[in-house]
């Protein structure tokens, strides 16, 4: 009985500190490097850390490249053209 309260008291603590995992990339890379693993050598779960870490971070390098190009479209769309500069007088011979 003691067991059952200690895990069940465990459990609770744990679920106090945890944040919800942002999966882009993961999901794909870990399938992909645990199949690459499992042919290199019966090492599919290494192949699967690896190809969350690394899909992790391609996700997150496409994501920042997304917002700086949404960014510059944004800023493009929002300024106002410029009106064409009025011909200036030819300078004047002495």
């Amino acid at each position: 009985m003691k067991s059952a309260v200690w895990v069940g008291a465990c459990a609770v603590a744990l679920s106090l500190f945890t944040t919800t995992a942002d999966a882009k990339g993961c999901l794909k890379g870990a399938a992909v490097g645990g199949i690459g693993g499992h042919v290199a050598g019966h090492h599919g779960l290494i192949g699967a850390a690896a190809g969350c870490a690394v899909g992790t971070h391609m996700a997150n390098k496409k994501a920042k490249r997304d917002a700086a190009a949404n960014a510059q479209a944004t800023s493009q769309a929002t300024q106002k053209p410029t009106p064409p500069a009025a011909n200036p007088a030819p300078p004047a011979k002495p």
